[in-house]
């Protein structure tokens, strides 16, 4: 009985650390206990920050008042660089307390990391003007084609396959985005360049993955470093995109551009920008990249939910289906893309050991 407990005890351990070992010493029930406390502070953190920046942004960009979405991105970008400056100042002040990489800025480093850059610009310009235009119900349909992009540019730019089942969960996910289009348009508030800026938004997503891979050994694989240069280059490149598009000319002649609340809340969105990489980074820590996933298809279902309640929208049961569609898709995809990488080490193992059989011996293997 003791025997039973104790290995049940043990699997819900194993499901709540992301791992398939653990230490001797984790057996007792108080470890356990804080554990379990521990991933539900991090998991809530994560939903919390994510959630408020999201509203946040959503509440900057969609000032009736000052229409400065440019100005909007490249302000919190320059806020990320002043973090990373006061983040390292205090690593150094208390290195007992506060882990953070000392950066001393490289031209050379910042040059390679120059087309990520470019493609960051574009990422979080699209992203915020779909959620400028769409609003926080619609915008997770709205940018939910990142999976979809993703076995796309596998194929085209990595020459890597997809299986079926991952491509059957894609098509749920294209079928979940254009019912939710369709839906949308029947309410009237359907804006279809904020679906525009949506999909490319989820093409950059996607090129920003390839792209953060391609460049981080050029940070020593430290994503504060990469942080730290991108929105250096990002702020640079985005100065005279905010003098050309009128943003600098409309915050001048703006009646609050002195105001402190107004200057406070652009501040606070730069902030939640700079803590969703810590918080990210913290749930895959302390549980593992499919709980992420996971967590984050959940966390985007509760934000649609919120979003609606909040607006005191009625929506349509096909409306609610497409998104239903779109996260249950992507969290299949998650599911299927786990298993298969679970399966690859063992059949590249099955590999080396049959290219080490002698001819005769190799269809013995095989049965």
């Amino acid at each position: 009985m003791n025997r039973t407990q104790l290995k049940r005890s043990g699997i819900l351990r194993m499901a709540l650390a992301g791992s398939e070992t653990m230490d001797q010493d984790q057996v007792d029930g108080e470890t356990f206990l804080f554990r379990a406390v521990r991933i539900a502070a991090v998991v809530t953190l994560y939903w919390f920050v994510s959630i408020t920046m999201v509203f946040l942004n959503n509440y900057l960009l969609d000032n009736g008042d000052l229409d400065v979405p440019l100005l909007v991105t490249f302000y919190q970008c320059l806020v990320t660089v002043a973090l990373c400056w006061l983040m390292q100042l205090l690593a150094r002040l208390c290195p007992g307390l506060i882990d953070f990489p000392a950066v001393r800025f490289d031209p050379k480093t910042s040059r390679e990391v120059l087309p990520l850059s470019i493609v960051f610009i574009c990422m979080i310009t699209f992203n915020n003007m779909c959620l400028k235009l769409v609003g926080v119900a619609f915008y997770t349909v709205g940018r939910s084609l990142s999976t979809v992009f993703n076995v796309l540019l596998s194929y085209v730019v990595l020459k890597q396959t997809t299986s079926l089942r991952a491509v059957l969960c894609c098509a749920i996910i294209l079928g979940g985005f254009w019912l939710g289009v369709d839906q949308e348009g029947l309410t009237g508030n359907l804006s279809w360049t904020g679906v525009f800026f949506g999909v490319l938004a989820s093409a950059c997503v996607s090129l920003n993955a390839i792209y953060t891979k391609k460049v981080m050994p050029a940070v020593d694989g430290n994503i504060w470093k990469l942080s730290y240069y991108n929105n250096i280059n990002a702020c640079v490149l985005f100065f005279p995109l905010i003098i050309v598009s009128g943003d600098l000319s409309r915050l001048v002649a703006f009646p609050g551009a002195t105001d402190l609340k107004f200057w406070g809340m652009m501040t606070l969105g730069g902030v939640f920008g700079f803590a969703i990489g810590y918080v990210t980074g913290l749930q895959i820590k302390f549980t593992s990249p499919l709980t992420h996933n996971v967590s984050g298809t959940a966390k985007a279902c509760a934000q649609t939910v919120i979003a609606v309640v909040f607006n005191s929208s009625s929506k349509s049961l096909l409306w609610w289906t497409s998104n239903m569609m779109v996260l249950g898709g992507s969290s299949a995809y998650t599911w299927v893309k786990s298993l298969e990488m679970k399966k690859a080490p063992h059949r590249e193992a099955e590999d080396s050991a049959k290219e080490k059989l002698l001819p005769g011996e190799k269809g013995d293997a095989e049965v």
